[in-house]
Order: structure tokens, then sequence, then C-alpha cells
């Protein structure tokens, strides 16, 4: 599958602008995670993976991460594909553990940079260049804040990839400042 088709599948299924950007913004660090973490021969994959992770949620919430594996496995997909994006609703929506890493950094990822991204957004800057981990922490521990962001997900994704929740925070940072202002 090429990123191109990947984003004809999405924009079929997606329409409102918020669930693209978040698509391309997973994407955009997903790649970043797969040259970082030495699979850059990977980043295609990981990148499609990103962005079609939530292929489903905009038309079938209450279905998350299985009507996608349905639509996939219709277009004839890789299965590694399906399994790797549905493997982000682990404990959620589905039973698929993440077990290679990349499952791994998109479970960890996805709702964390949800939550960066809302920071940013109260921030004077707008921006992730200036944002500290430390203002990340903070907005962490309120729960009413982005209160959709699941700080239990974004901690079990931290553990599963045997890092700190400061390294993870702090590497989606890094990540996200590669191609967000």
């Amino acid at each position: 599958m090429t990123r191109e088709e990947a984003w004809n599948l999405l924009t079929e299924y997606n329409q409102e602008e918020f669930h693209l950007e978040h698509a391309q913004i997973v994407e955009n660090v997903m790649r970043y995670f797969a040259r970082e973490l030495g699979y850059a021969q990977e980043e295609e994959f990981w990148g499609i993976v990103g962005l079609l992770h939530d292929l489903d949620f905009e038309q079938f919430p209450q279905e998350h991460c299985t009507k996608s594996q349905e639509i996939m496995a219709e277009r004839k997909i890789d299965p590694a594909i399906i399994r790797a994006a549905a493997s982000h609703g682990y404990g959620i929506t589905v039973d698929i553990k993440p077990e290679h890493e990349m499952e791994k950094i998109l479970f960890a990822t996805d709702e964390l940079t949800g939550l960066i991204g809302a920071v940013v957004r109260m921030r004077p800057s707008h921006s992730v260049q200036d944002l500290e981990v430390k203002s990340v922490k903070k907005k962490f521990k309120t729960p009413k804040f982005a209160a959709g962001c699941s700080r239990e997900v974004i901690q079990q994704g931290a553990d599963m990839l045997g890092w700190t929740l400061d390294e993870l925070m702090e590497r989606t940072i890094q990540a996200l400042r590669t191609f967000q202002e």
C-alpha cells in the first residue's frame, strides 16, 4: 500500500479536519520513531499504520478498531497493517496486544499527541518548539484537562516500551518538533 492509497482510504471514511490532522500527526510521529529506533527501512510502513490507525473512528466510533479491520480486510490490505493499526485499541476496544516496537509506539503516542496538542493550544506561543516536559506533566496530572486523552493508556504505553513517562513525553515532543511549529 502506498501513502497515497492510504490517504485515499482515510479520506473515504473521514472528512472532519480534526480527524485528518490527527491522522497526519500520528503518521509523522510514527515516521520519526521508525528513523530514530533503527527501522528507517520500514518508515513508510510505520507511517501508513499511523495514518490509518483511526480509519473507522469518525463513522463507527462504537466499533473503533474492529470496523477498520473489516474495511481493510475487504480491501485486501496487508494483514500486518491491519493488526498494527488495530493494536492501539488494546484493552479498550480490541484484545490485540501491541507486540512489535512499532505497535507499542503507536499505542503510547496516539493519546499523548492529543494531550500535547491540547497543551500547545493553551500556550501563548501556540508552538511545540518551546514546549517542555514539565508543562505536559502538569496538564497530565489534571484529569479534567483534555479529559478524552487517557492518562492510563499513555502510562501503559510508556511501560510497554520500558520508558519513563518523562522519556516518552520528551521523545514525542522531539518528534512533533520535526514537523510542527
